[in-house]
């Protein structure tokens, strides 16, 4: 059944490929460690919570820490929920070596100065044999979004590796920072292939939409050649 809201109908489509992923990595085992790096206001964690494992989440901002309390409060999880403020940096302080069965980093490490060294800190906390579900976004994606917006300049300098502000990478920069890293790369998913292109109206008006949309981003997710077509690109990997 498609989602009541407009706004959370987009929000399943974007973010279903990811969902999915991370589920299966946690249906069929019990009471798991999980660490959320950046998971703000809780849209992952509390849904991994609700399976009935033990989650925290570590930001840096205390207003999105707060919204993650009052979301848990209200979903019943709050006993499995913890959110703690830091950063990626801070990691090994505030968890520990081994400590996590699954760790999600979704859209961090385009925000890191050094990302093979923020990797190593991951598979710190991992035990042996956990898993690591990582999401950043597409470079080829960028630039054709900036090209598109006008932004003809930005996009020369986004092709060229400029790396102010949100760092962006390519299948194969993730596939060499993963094995540099020590990582077994066990699945590569195409991200919001087409949901950024087809326009908010035509999902929140057209019966049917969301569904079929979500049915398009499934069918192509595991299909190499549209990797350079999506917005972000998502790995599975093993420590």
């Amino acid at each position: 059944m498609e989602p009541d809201r407009p706004l959370e109908r987009r929000a399943s489509v974007r973010t279903a490929v990811v969902w999915d992923a991370c589920r299966a990595l946690l249906d069929g085992r019990s009471d798991q460690t999980v660490i959320d790096i950046g998971g703000g206001t809780g849209g992952f964690a509390v849904r991994v919570a609700e399976l009935g494992h033990q989650v925290t989440v570590i930001d840096p901002s205390p207003d999105a820490l707060a919204a993650l309390g009052r979301r848990a409060e209200e979903r019943g999880v709050s006993d499995r929920v913890v959110g703690q403020q830091g950063d990626l940096a801070s990691l090994p302080e505030l968890v520990g070596a081994g400590a996590a069965d699954l760790v999600l980093c979704h859209d961090v490490l385009g925000l890191v100065d050094d990302p093979a060294g923020a990797l190593r800190t991951i598979r710190g906390v991992l035990r042996p044999g956990g898993a690591l579900s990582l999401l950043v976004g597409q470079l080829h994606a960028a630039v054709l979004a900036k090209a598109m917006a006008g932004h003809f300049a930005d996009a020369v300098r986004a092709l060229d590796g400029d790396a102010t502000g949100e760092r962006r990478f390519t299948a194969d920069q993730v596939a060499g920072l993963l094995a540099e890293t020590g990582f077994t790369v066990t699945e590569t998913h195409a991200v919001r292939v087409f949901a950024d292109l087809v326009p908010s109206t035509l999902l929140d008006l057209e019966p049917g939409a969301v569904a079929g949309l979500l049915d398009l981003e499934r069918a192509v997710a595991g299909r190499p050649e549209y990797l350079t077509l999506a917005a972000s690109i998502h790995a599975v990997c093993t420590a």
